[in-house]
């Protein structure tokens, strides 16, 4: 289990990675990246950062690794300024998949599951319909009921 200490550093370094990419980064290489999260020894000498890369191509996802990978050096800068430990966590950046996996597993239970949401769809179309045909008897009761209660109307002459 992760200490306290190591959870805030991960979350600082976090912090730091993803605004420095965002704001100070002018590699043409690194865009649409979004830092999913961050793993950190217990030493507090490494850390994992984890990317998220939205482009479809994969020479396009490599390309802005390498960009990242070249920015080693600057982002380590950055987060060193902020962390105050004896030493730097040393930065590599891994592809994090985690997004479009989920987007695929999405996408086939879409195509696996639509029948299965028609019967359901049309099951509530059916009972909402019984419904309503058994309304206008329920509200013939209740107007009597009313009537009842309230006397006869008076007429006029």
């Amino acid at each position: 289990m992760s200490s306290r200490r190591v959870l805030k550093a991960a979350q600082a370094i976090r912090e730091v990675v993803s605004m420095a990419i965002l704001t100070d980064l002018k590699d043409p290489r690194v865009n649409n990246v979004t830092v999913t999260f961050v793993e950190v020894s217990a030493d507090l000498r490494l850390a994992k950062v984890h990317v998220s890369v939205m482009h479809e191509e994969e020479g396009k996802k490599r390309l802005c690794l390498t960009g990242l990978r070249n920015a080693t050096g600057y982002l380590q800068q950055k987060v060193g300024k902020r962390i105050d430990t004896k030493y730097t966590p040393r930065l590599t950046f891994v592809l994090d998949e985690g997004v479009k996996n989920s987007m695929l597993v999405a996408k086939i239970l879409d195509e696996v599951l639509p029948k299965e949401r028609e019967e359901a769809e049309s099951k509530e179309e059916n009972s909402e319909q019984a419904e309503q045909a058994d309304s206008p008897s329920q509200n013939q009761n209740e107007l009597e009921t009313i009537a009842e209660e309230n006397g006869p109307e008076p007429i006029d002459s």
